[in-house]
């Protein structure tokens, strides 16, 4: 089975989280967990392909912004909620409430 990198929490930086979540896929992604908690991966509405998805979990995961715990054949996904929040004091939330604002503000 293929370990899967998580970088440490001292070694989480801010401008990789925010590189990551530049993407709004990703954006949706990590909206979508923070709003239902963990998932499994399959269990997205993302209209992308499977390998792109796959790209963007690997880019959330690599920047510190998700966990991925293996069950069986199933990858679950979680925010690192605590971990950024240790590191970047008020970041997370303030951008899920960004990005929260700015899909209400759509017209339609």
């Amino acid at each position: 089975m293929k370990i899967l990198f998580h970088p440490k929490r001292e070694d989480i930086q801010l401008t990789a989280v925010l590189a990551a979540l530049s993407d709004p896929n990703r954006m949706k992604l990590v909206t979508d967990v923070a709003e239902c908690g963990e998932r499994p991966c399959g269990s997205f509405d993302q209209p992308v392909a499977k390998s792109t998805m796959s790209h963007h979990v690997r880019i959330l995961r690599e920047a510190g912004v998700l966990n991925i715990r293996v069950q069986g054949t199933q990858h679950f996904l979680s925010l690192r909620t605590d971990d950024l929040e240790a590191r970047f004091p008020g970041v997370l939330t303030s951008i899920l409430k960004a990005s929260s604002a700015a899909k209400e503000s759509l017209p339609g």
